[in-house]
Parts: structure tokens; C-alpha cells; sequence
């Protein structure tokens, strides 16, 4: 449990292990509602990087709100002097735009650490709080920052 009070659902979990082991969706986006985090919507298999986007930013009220999410991330690496292969690599996001509520943005950052804990085998973790953070370039360069060439 973090710090502030905010517990992770079953479902999480499940969720998790379905896109990590199963490859059953490409992303999941998570809220936090009612003091628990709880998934709010999966990313189907063959779903684009820019609907993963249009998911995870959503809006309330007229404030931009937070969210987190998990993506397994499909790239073709091509290492010097080997044929160029697809590579696989999950990362969990907190979306909390500088344009969100103040006591939103410190929930979502003080409970990322619960996410962080529970969802072992994540390849990277990433804080993002403006649109140039969370744009698929910037993402592919930092989990590209951990191959070998």
C-alpha cells in the first residue's frame, strides 16, 4: 500500500499478467477511484500507439486528468552486424499533466509507488507531465536507451 492510502484491486494484477505472460492486450489504462487503483479500460491486441494516447488522456471536467498505464511496446531493433529483429518491452507510465488539479497530481504521484511494486518485470517507468514526455518517439528513445548494440 503507498503512502497515501491507495490499495491496487485484484483485477490489476490479473490485467497485468495477461499483457505480460498471456500477450492478451497491448496496453491497460488504470484510475484511481474510490481509494482503490482499478483498471479503466485494455488496450485490444493490434490497437495503435495514438489510441493508447487518446485513452490514457482524459479529461475532468475541463481540467486534463491522470492516469496510469502499462504498454507492451513493439520495436524493430537492429543491432551492428545482425539481422534486425521485433523487440517487446513494457513500460508503466503516470500521466499526471501539469494542467491536472494539484491534489490530483499528488495522489497519482504518491501512489505510483504501489504500481511500481506490484507490476515486477516492468522494463521501464516513466513520469510523464507534458505531451512531448508521452509522444511515441521520446517513450521509444528511453526504452531503446536500454539496448545493447
Amino acid at each position: 500500500m503507498a503512502m497515501s492510502g491507495v490499495k491496487l484491486t485484484e483485477n490489476c494484477m490479473t490485467v497485468y499478467n495477461d499483457i505480460q505472460k498471456g500477450k492478451k492486450h497491448t496496453y491497460a489504462i488504470f484510475v484511481i477511484k474510490n481509494g482503490e487503483i482499478d483498471v479503466e479500460k485494455l488496450g485490444e491486441k493490434g490497437n495503435t500507439y495514438e489510441q493508447f494516447l487518446e485513452d490514457l488522456q482524459q479529461k475532468d471536467g475541463a481540467k486534463d486528468d491522470c492516469r496510469y498505464g502499462v504498454y507492451d511496446y513493439e520495436y524493430k531493433f537492429a543491432p551492428e552486424g545482425a539481422d534486425a529483429q521485433f523487440k517487446s518491452k513494457i513500460f508503466l507510465l503516470c500521466w499526471c499533466p501539469d494542467s491536472s488539479a494539484i491534489k490530483k497530481k499528488m495522489l497519482y504521484s504518491s501512489s505510483f509507488d504501489t504500481l511500481k511494486r506490484a507490476f515486477v518485470g516492468v522494463h521501464k517507468v516513466i513520469q510523464a507531465n507534458g505531451q512531448d514526455e508521452v509522444e511515441q518517439g521520446a517513450v521509444e528513445e528511453v526504452l531503446r536507451a536500454t539496448d545493447r548494440n
